[in-house]
């Protein structure tokens, strides 16, 4: 009934996949709905740094994680250096 419609949302797959098929290594191909399980490990990975530790709220969504931020790492690798 709604064959143009279903045509519409099925074509960013469709790109998507002939993209990842001309690249070495292939690319982890994540399909995930807004607020699932899979979109929040998604924004993990993708944005450690705004987590329930950031000060200032900061911009983007709140993402609880076992990740740390590049910025608490490089501090914590600074620490580290000037220990030795």
């Amino acid at each position: 009934e709604h064959a143009a419609f279903r045509s519409l949302l099925e074509a960013p797959q469709a790109d998507a996949q002939m993209i990842m098929d001309s690249r070495f290594p292939v690319p982890r191909y994540i399909v995930c709905d807004q607020h699932k399980s899979e979109a929040r490990f998604l924004m993990a990975k993708l944005n450690p740094s705004v987590t329930h530790n950031s000060e200032g709220g900061g911009v983007g969504a709140q993402v609880f994680t076992d990740d740390v931020s590049l910025r608490v790492f490089m501090e914590h690798l600074m620490n580290l250096s000037v220990q030795s």
